[in-house]
């Protein structure tokens, strides 16, 4: 099986928030889409069996999770966040 991680980057780093600041209000902004096409590729590749692609799942949850924890403690230190 091909692996499930996001290869070691980290979901929001410097590049991602500088985008996710620059983009327009109504623009939809996820440094974890990489990590979401997967999954859909290994559904789509297993006929829509989810236990077969419960790595990939599982990758998106912990990229989902570690960049929600980083942008909640920016907040907290009182970094601006649009």
């Amino acid at each position: 099986m091909a692996q499930a991680g996001s290869g070691g980057k980290e979901p929001w780093n410097d590049e991602t928030k500088n985008k996710f600041e620059g983009k327009n209000r109504s623009e939809y902004f996820d440094p974890c889409h990489e990590a979401a096409q997967r999954s859909i590729k290994c559904l789509h590749r297993n006929q829509g069996d989810r236990t077969m692609c419960s790595d990939y799942f599982e990758a998106y949850r912990n990229c989902k999770k570690q960049w929600i924890e980083k942008r909640r403690e920016q907040k907290r230190k009182g970094v601006a966040l649009s």
